[in-house]
């Protein structure tokens, strides 16, 4: 026991030390420096991997600005020759997928605004396009013989309508497009547009006036998109096509259905695949999904696996073929992914995995005897294998670090793997992930000099008895003698979870810690990677049970001594947007708060908010039924905003649809009228996901206008 606690002594005095080998911080600029390495694939052989890259280049054609490029990488597995690139990076190249030979690379890049397929020899030469997809084509998966390529394209329901290969006969859906006045869909007409004409004239022309974006017509349920307002509907398909440049493609489903997660079966003979269970139901009605077979050359649909009032999805079939991954999930409740396994020599009998946890990627063995996967966890993403014999997971990895983009070979296993001191990477282990070693360090040259925090874990007990899991970050440059602005940072979802391995606030929170701040942030009540029942513990109560989680955290950190209590701020985004809202109205304690995309009128998120279902899931019924809408009302910050007296910087996209922008609008616009110190910041054409994948001069931009206000209230010297 004594050497087993020196070990770990060791280790981490070694891990700290890495940390603070530097001595320059992190800068607001550093985020453009980040390459982060994603969708790792092992060659058959176990010789190699190809990977993407996800860089930050500056935009040649406009000065100041940047873009995003995805390239492909090759390195050999045993990490014997360094990584290098298998694309330009002058275009984005994505989805690469080995061919059963491991000879060639199949591939998707942009051609004229469409996605495409291309096939990339390794012996050499250019890449050969494949696919000259009018529909555009996407995730290339080899046939198991190597000779036939399966590809899903999608299209829109008046890109369908025309379309005379999936939708042959000119047909319109035998679901209702919910019409009103019309007991049927209305057939596809050949009436001239004509606005003094006849009723089929008048209609043809008011259909042109949408085709061309003069109007949009709204029948659907579900029509905010992220950016924009979707009137259409869109459905996804599979063709497949040999694997050979000028082969012409065969379309394998068709009509007004979606049809997802495709995959082989072993010998190539089938294709087991997703689609609605009742395929007469819209698809804004249609929430339940069931698992289908196909025969891969094409034909009928026959249903393998269906359950009551379950939806399913399909994963991988084992490569002995006999075992099928799957996940379960019940539509409009809080639930998420439940991982099952199928046995397809035993008429589907299901097999349920017991992991509390939301499964992310699944990986059979090459022996077919274990599964695979990565799940949030505990502020971690580990890796987990389950032996077939026992269905128990076991564990391969920590909480401090999160895993991706996981494939498993004959003898090892490769992923992704962020950690604080070494984000971004691609590793290789053998199969129970003893022997790490990374194979890439695309990060670590501009690291090598910069001074990191490393956060500290702590959990406390909550009044309704849940451990409570929480980080503090220290100031990079901190001294004991010294006190500190602490800055609260709250996670969205409400379902999302921080922690070490959680990698898209890395530079933010390193950001701040090199600015002065100390950094808190906890996993609180109804956060992932604690189970269902953590899950549902917020139920009906977004504000003040969360609330005391978040401040617990921050109290924690304070009662260490080294933290000013008259210098506190708080941020947060979307669901952390509302409890930082909700802050702002129930406590005075803050020198400043800001919340970014946020919720605050739960009633009004309803209508606006293409997240619309979280308020019947959350808190059970909808803004018109007289048992729910006075609980709407309690639980929006938007009620307490005359209580509200700290200063606040609220900032949203001018083109979010996700929390919707009269959420950031309505709340400055009442701290305006009861004249608050308030400032509100639109970033134009910013979707939800600004500060994920947005443009980077905008998230330099809100990163930077947060750290200004707070600055303007604690005086930080």
């Amino acid at each position: 026991m004594k050497k087993t606690l020196l070990l770990l002594f060791i280790i981490c005095g070694l891990y700290t030390a890495r940390a603070q080998n530097g001595t320059q911080p992190v800068t607001v600029t550093d985020m453009t420096r980040i390459k982060q390495a994603g969708t790792a694939s092992l060659s058959h052989n176990g010789k190699q991997v190809v990977f993407t890259v996800l860089s930050v280049e500056s935009d040649e054609a406009t000065k100041g600005e940047y873009v995003y490029r995805t390239q492909i990488w090759i390195v050999p597995a045993d990490g014997s020759a360094p990584a290098r690139a298998l694309t330009s990076s002058s275009t984005s190249s994505s989805q690469p997928a080995w061919s059963a030979n491991d000879e060639q690379i199949a591939f998707v890049r942009s051609v004229k605004t469409k996605s495409q397929i291309f096939l990339l020899s390794l012996n050499g030469g250019e890449p050969a396009q494949l696919t000259n997809e009018s529909r555009g084509a996407s995730n290339p998966q080899w046939s198991p013989d190597g000779k036939r390529i399966l590809y899903s394209v999608g299209l829109s329901y008046p890109e369908m309508l025309k379309d005379s290969v999936l939708n042959p006969h000119a047909a319109v859906p035998n679901w209702t497009m919910e019409r009103p006045g019309f007991k049927t869909n209305l057939p596809q007409s050949k009436t001239k547009a004509n606005p003094d004409g006849n009723m089929d004239a008048i209609r043809a022309y008011l259909a042109q006036d949408e085709a061309d974006n003069k109007v949009k017509v709204f029948n659907k349920l579900n029509f905010e998109g992220e950016a924009t307002t979707e009137p259409n509907f869109s459905f996804n398909h599979y063709f497949i096509i040999d694997a050979k440049p000028g082969a012409v493609a065969k379309p394998l489903t068709f009509g007004f259905h979606n049809y997802n997660g495709a995959v082989f079966t072993p010998d190539g003979k089938q294709l087991i695949l997703t689609t609605n269970a009742d395929t007469s139901l819209n698809p804004d009605r249609a929430l339940i999904s069931a698992i289908y077979t196909m025969q891969s050359t094409g034909g009928p649909l026959k249903r393998l696996i269906a359950e009551d009032g379950v939806s399913l999805n399909n994963g991988q079939v084992s490569p002995d073929g006999r075992y099928l991954v799957g996940f379960s999930s019940v539509p409009m409740t809080m639930d998420f992914g439940h991982l099952l396994i199928y046995d397809l020599q035993a008429a589907g009998k299901k097999m349920v995995v017991p992991i509390d946890r939301n499964v992310g990627r699944t990986v059979w063995s090459t022996d077919s005897k274990s599964l695979y996967f990565t799940a949030q966890s505990n502020g971690g993403a580990p890796v987990y294998k389950v032996d077939m014999a026992t269905l128990k997971p076991e564990q391969l990895s920590g909480y401090d670090e999160g895993l991706g983009s996981l494939d498993v070979g004959k003898k090892q296993m490769v992923y992704v793997k962020t950690a604080v001191t070494d984000p971004y990477e691609l590793y290789v282990a053998d199969l129970n992930n003893k022997t790490a070693r990374p194979l890439t360090t695309f990060n670590s040259e501009w690291l090598k000099d910069k001074k990191l925090s490393i956060p500290e874990k702590k959990y406390y007990t909550n009044s309704k008895g849940l451990k409570v899991e929480y980080w503090v970050m220290k100031p990079t440059n901190f001294d004991p003698n010294k006190k500190y602005p602490v800055m609260l940072q709250i996670h969205g979802g409400p379902t999302a979870m921080w922690g070490p391995g959680e990698n898209t606030m890395w530079h933010e929170f390193q950001y701040f810690c090199a600015q002065g701040y100390g950094v808190v942030y906890s996993n609180p009540r109804g956060s992932g990677g604690y189970g269902i029942d953590f899950i549902k513990a917020n139920y009906q109560d977004w504000g003040t049970g969360p609330t005391e989680d978040v401040l617990a955290a921050l109290d924690g950190a304070l009662a260490e001594g080294w933290g000013d209590k008259d210098k506190t701020v708080a941020t947060g985004g979307s669901y952390a947007g509302y409890l930082t809202g909700w802050l702002a109205g129930h406590t005075k304690r803050f020198a400043a708060i800001s919340s970014q995309r946020g919720v605050y009128d739960l009633t009004t998120f309803f209508g606006e908010a293409n997240a619309w279902q979280l308020t019947p899931i959350y808190f059970g019924g909808y803004p018109w039924e007289a048992k729910t809408k006075p609980i709407l009302v309690e639980e929006s910050p938007f009620t307490y905003v005359d209580q509200i007296t700290t200063p606040y910087l609220i900032l949203h996209g001018e083109t979010d649809l996700r929390t919707g922008i009269v959420q950031g609008e309505m709340m400055y616009k009442a701290l305006k009228v009861l004249n608050r110190p308030v400032e509100y910041v639109q970033h134009p054409g910013a979707t939800h996901e600004l500060v994920r994948s947005g443009n980077m001069r905008q998230r330099i931009d809100q990163m930077l206008r947060i750290y200004e206000f707070f600055e303007r209230y604690i005086k930080h010297e």
